[in-house]
């Protein structure tokens, strides 16, 4: 007998749960080495993290799929059809758009859409591709365990562009990402459920993603680990004299 969307529904939620739980403590354990230095364990504390965000990003896709009074059968296998999890979250955005606002084939822009509409739906597909590609497409990557040289398709030489991106990652960065995560699909879940309370609440939830974009461009790392190391020498220290 099929399982009911509603059962499907909460086999996704636990699986959030239980990646939520994963990524809190591997991000105590990240921190951990990085306030020792321990510069080999910090690099696969990345690569973890980096591919829970991303399992935590297609499971709350997942999710959002099978609201209740959410997506039709339909629009949802339509979706689904898209076989990268990019795609999938921009088809998301752009049937949430057309179902509220009732343009069924047009493209989706200034013209045919109110102009508040608009900004937002190019400023969600913004946010989506410019900073949430990379963590979403790299989890793929390390689930067949390329953590340090994500390989391409054919597996004969490195990807550079994932190669980079990965390189370029650290705990802080992709804490931000996960946060921009949590509020775009806020955001999302409103559209899908209810555009009263997405018109609502929008302005709310898209401040807590332009403060999360400041700090994921202009908080420095180096700032950060030495906060940590600090804080674990500090700690010493109180210990030796308690």
């Amino acid at each position: 007998m099929a399982i009911t969307d509603r059962k499907l529904y909460r086999f996704h939620v636990a699986n959030i749960q239980s990646i939520e739980i994963a990524l809190n403590h591997s991000a105590l354990a990240a921190r951990k080495a990085i306030s020792e230095k321990n510069e080999p364990a910090v690099k696969s504390f990345v690569s973890l993290n980096a591919f829970l965000v991303g399992a935590w990003a297609e499971n709350r896709l997942r999710k959002l799929l099978y609201e209740n009074n959410g997506l039709s059968v339909e629009k949802r296998e339509i979706i689904l059809s898209n076989s990268s999890q990019i795609d999938r979250w921009n088809k998301l955005i752009e049937i949430a758009f057309r179902e509220h606002y009732g343009i069924p084939y047009a493209p989706l822009n200034e013209v045919s859409l109110p102009f508040s509409a608009s900004a937002r739906y190019q400023v969600l597909t913004d946010i989506l591709n410019e900073d949430l590609k990379g963590v979403i497409e790299i989890r793929n990557k390390l689930a067949h365990g390329q953590w340090v040289y994500p390989l391409n398709s054919e597996e004969t030489n490195v990807e550079e562009e994932k190669y980079q991106q990965l390189r370029n990652e650290n705990l802080p960065s992709l804490q931000y990402k996960k946060s921009l995560l949590v509020s775009l699909a806020s955001i999302l879940h409103d559209l899908v459920v209810s555009l009263s309370t997405f018109e609502r609440d929008f302005d709310t939830n898209y401040r807590k993603i332009t403060n999360t974009r400041s700090n994921l461009k202009n908080r420095s790392y180096e700032k950060y680990v030495e906060q940590l190391i600090s804080k674990r020498i500090n700690g010493k220290l109180l210990r030796t004299q308690a």
